[in-house]
């Protein structure tokens, strides 16, 4: 038994429209996250962000992040030792928004850690946000707590 030209048009076209059913399906049950909750109230206020990035890259020394197994340790610059530092720092996760954590900052000896409690072995993106002597700070670097 052979398969006429017309039959097998129409299964190739079948087996299209099955395919394209198919890929509408899985990426709509696709998970998408937004960087933020209210992410048009924090583009509005975002040039405040750029005025605290361009007061950290005036400082004479640089904001520096280590991990270990247990913690996070935050080096501020130099020139804040033994003033108050106030402020928090965002560990934001691409792969999955409940795995994003803050923390407050309130230390005067210019170092801060952090506990990995809490924290997947993923790769974030720490957001340092402070203020010193009225004057706000911020920083941001990737982290990889993974390879760790």
């Amino acid at each position: 038994m052979t398969i006429g030209w017309g039959w097998k048009i129409a299964m190739g076209y079948l087996g299209f429209v099955a395919m394209i059913v198919c890929l509408v399906v899985a990426s709509g049950r696709q998970k998408i996250d937004l960087v933020s909750k209210d992410y048009y109230k924090d583009e509005i206020a975002y040039q405040q962000v750029l005025d605290a990035s361009k007061n950290q890259a005036d400082l004479q020394g640089a904001l520096a992040i280590h991990a270990n197994k247990q913690e996070i340790v935050i080096d501020f610059p130099p020139e804040f030792d033994q003033k108050i530092l106030s402020g928090n720092v965002q560990f934001y996760c691409a792969v999955n928004d409940k795995w994003d954590k803050k923390f407050d900052i309130k230390t005067t000896n210019a170092r801060h850690s952090i506990s990995r409690d809490g924290l997947h072995p993923a790769t974030y993106t720490a957001k340092v946000s402070y203020t010193v002597d009225n004057k706000d700070f911020y920083y941001e670097i990737p982290i990889n707590l993974s390879a760790l």
